[in-house]
């Protein structure tokens, strides 16, 4: 088992500065220009990879190029338009439903507040959060995926087992100018290394401070199972 740092302020620094060096151009995956096409794009990308969206959306985008074009869709006609994607009849009326709102509340446009994000269809925190950070330049907290949640548990960062708490405990020990970054190294770490079933532990360069590494941990503190 590696040995995490005390406190975690200092686990969570260490983990930064390791995974920058690591994964030196991390960032968002998902392609978009506009703000409503990168709120098009997460909304889709919930349990559903991010490969995948780029694909769908690649045609989407250019079928649908404003608010008004999808509150006024057919929403067979854009369930059909988003096959493949998880959830596709479901994240059809979100679409519809989204486009609706914005036309009809805030002119069209995407807009900049965690409240009124959140009160759009298939939006909750975690998607508000991207949206804000990469359409709005603002980074009022920690986006809170698969991959972060359960990273974060393997390191010791937070014991919390659900994304809004977690996201509360990395607010307090991930520095603030690191919010955004943060997330992205971890889905970098998550996808080659880290990953849910299979973790490669042997070239981890976190292992040595990982209390959940292979070698010598009985349990995975992600899951609380035997390794």
């Amino acid at each position: 088992m590696g040995d995490p740092l005390e406190p975690r302020r200092e686990q969570a620094a260490e983990v930064i500065d390791r995974l920058e060096a690591e994964y030196p151009d991390s960032t968002i995956s998902l392609n978009f220009e506009t703000r409503l096409e990168l709120l098009i794009a997460v909304v889709l990308s919930a349990q559903c990879t991010d490969e995948r969206v780029n694909e769908v959306t690649e045609e989407l985008f250019e079928k649908y190029g404003s608010a008004e074009a999808f509150a006024n869709a057919d929403e067979a006609e854009l369930a059909d338009d988003i096959y493949g994607i998880t959830f596709h009849n479901s994240k059809a009326g979100y679409l519809h439903s989204i486009g609706e709102t914005l036309v009809e509340e805030h002119d069209g446009e995407v807009p900049d507040t965690m409240d009124e994000l959140t009160e759009l269809s298939g939006v909750g925190r975690k998607t508000a959060n991207v949206v804000l950070q990469h359409a709005h330049d603002v980074v009022e907290g920690i986006v809170v995926d698969t991959h972060v949640q359960r990273i974060s548990r393997r390191l010791g960062l937070t014991e919390e087992e659900r994304p809004e708490p977690i996201e509360e405990d990395l607010l307090d020990v991930v520095p603030e100018a690191h919010w955004q970054q943060f997330t992205h190294l971890l889905i970098d770490h998550g996808r080659a290394v880290c990953t849910a079933r299979n973790p490669d532990c042997g070239e981890c360069v976190l292992a040595d401070i990982c209390p959940s590494e292979k070698g010598d941990s009985e349990v995975d503190l992600a899951s609380g199972e035997a390794w």
